[in-house]
């Protein structure tokens, strides 16, 4: 084989898109995966014939010919197989560092643990309503190498993870973010630290920081970058996006300048509101226009699955938050709902744990919900932690968790599915999930 050998480990969708790159390069390149039949093996078989492809395990011979490693997000470099070959001084990037080297364009770069699926879309419009021709992908949507077209577009905003920022190194945002951090993946993290630490990387390299000002662990430090912008649901500072009140009314400002009105915002919650000021603080420092930022902000209807209204039925609404796969995610969801509610919250939370601590959820449970319907595997570790401080029941199926929080819940308020979980011991992923409980709102009499 040729001593310049590219493999790709894992052939989920980005593994696919890499396939599609080193083709189109012409670069030499096998795969392995740890699994006996990848979600794109038979894509990859009908494209790609004659390459070489390794399944069952990491482990395999021909990793020890491999000049590069190109790591798929959900591989850990931490594995033994991978440590090894690290060991003897191969190359390992992701995706990302693939596209970095490649990129002809600008990069807005955005990560957090929750919401940034929504800031990057949010991102992408503005940039669009404010006349550029910008490619939005990464971690949702496209694979950020399919990104790379001709013509170049004038702008990429990418939302990365923590796990493609590891095998990251070239990337030079022109601006980054870090929207929040809450534990999570605490079953391929050593400690919050360890995870926090890998999302800061987003900032090496980067020109404009945009900072949450709320969430101390998202602060770029001791990164060096020409300018430092910040969010916050407070009264903005100096080069801060904030909240102010004027003339009884709560407005979105940028320092002591007021820009539009909350109530004028399509989506309820404080969740919201600092996806919204996040938006405009990472536009803001790219140089988009102020008044098309704010058109996009007044037209923008959320993400499907995100706090999503499903139904309003009688006195009470139906919300999906079932890319709540994390504590962090579920505790805003609970907190920007439950304070623009006149109601309770009736949470149907649950699934697979991913090893979190669920204690950080208890503050704002006994605050705004009435119920728990708990699902899933977790549903006994909920129901320990939630113990003596909420009326607790369990279902056996999501649909039974409808049915009874049909029952429970009083006029005013909410139903809300925000799992705290992921969703793979009972579903495919989150989107089935929420199209499961979406199914069984508009099914019920």
């Amino acid at each position: 084989m040729s001593q310049d050998l590219y493999i790709i480990v894992g052939l989920g969708a980005t593994g696919m898109s890499c396939a599609r790159y080193l083709s189109k390069k012409k670069l030499p390149f096998a795969v392995v995966d740890s699994r006996e039949n990848p979600p794109e093996l038979a894509h990859f078989k009908e494209a790609y014939p004659n390459v070489s492809i390794a399944l069952g395990n990491l482990d395999q011979p021909v990793l020890s010919q491999a000049s590069h490693l190109i790591v798929s997000p959900g591989v850990s470099i931490k594995q033994p197989a991978i440590v090894k070959q690290i060991a003897r001084g191969v190359t390992v990037e992701g995706d990302i560092e693939l596209f970095a080297k490649e990129a002809k364009a600008p990069v807005i770069a955005i990560t957090g643990t929750n919401a940034k699926s929504t800031v990057t879309t949010l991102v992408g419009q503005m940039a669009n309503a404010s006349g550029l021709y910008a490619e939005v992908g990464g971690n949702l949507g496209f694979p950020a190498l399919d990104l790379l077209t001709t013509p170049a577009p004038q702008l990429f905003v990418l939302e990365l993870s923590s796990f493609q920022l590891e095998t990251t190194y070239s990337l030079a945002p022109k601006v980054a973010t870090v929207l929040n951090v809450t534990p999570d993946h605490m079953d391929r993290y050593d400690s919050v630290q360890d995870y926090q630490a890998t999302k800061l990387r987003i900032y090496d390299k980067c020109d404009v920081a945009v900072c949450n000002r709320d969430d101390p662990l998202t602060d770029c430090g001791t990164h060096y970058v020409t300018w430092k912008l910040q969010f916050t649901l407070q009264q903005p500072r100096a080069n801060e996006f904030g909240l102010l009140q004027k003339n009884n009314e709560m407005y979105l400002a940028f320092e002591d300048k007021t820009l539009m009105l909350v109530r004028d915002l399509p989506i309820l919650g404080r969740h919201y509101q600092a996806n919204a000021l996040a938006s405009l603080a990472i536009g803001y420092g790219y140089g988009l226009a102020m008044d098309a930022m704010l058109e996009t902000l007044r037209k923008f209807q959320g993400l499907p699955h995100r706090c999503q209204l499903v139904r309003t039925r009688g006195d009470v609404r139906w919300y999906n938050d079932s890319k709540g796969t994390n504590v962090g995610a579920t505790q805003a969801a609970v907190e920007g709902l439950g304070s623009d509610i006149v109601g309770k919250i009736i949470l149907i939370a649950g699934g697979l744990g991913k090893n979190a601590d669920f204690s950080p959820l208890l503050p704002i449970i006994k605050k705004y919900v009435r119920s728990v319907i708990l699902i899933g595997e977790a549903a006994p570790i909920l129901a320990d932690t939630f113990a003596n401080s909420v009326d607790i029941h369990f279902a056996k199926t999501l649909e039974d968790a409808v049915i009874a929080a049909d029952k429970i819940a009083l006029p005013q308020d909410s139903v809300l599915l925000s799992p705290a979980c992921a969703s793979w011991d009972m579903f495919k992923n989150y989107e089935h999930r929420g199209d499961v409980f979406t199914e069984a709102v508009q099914g019920l009499k």
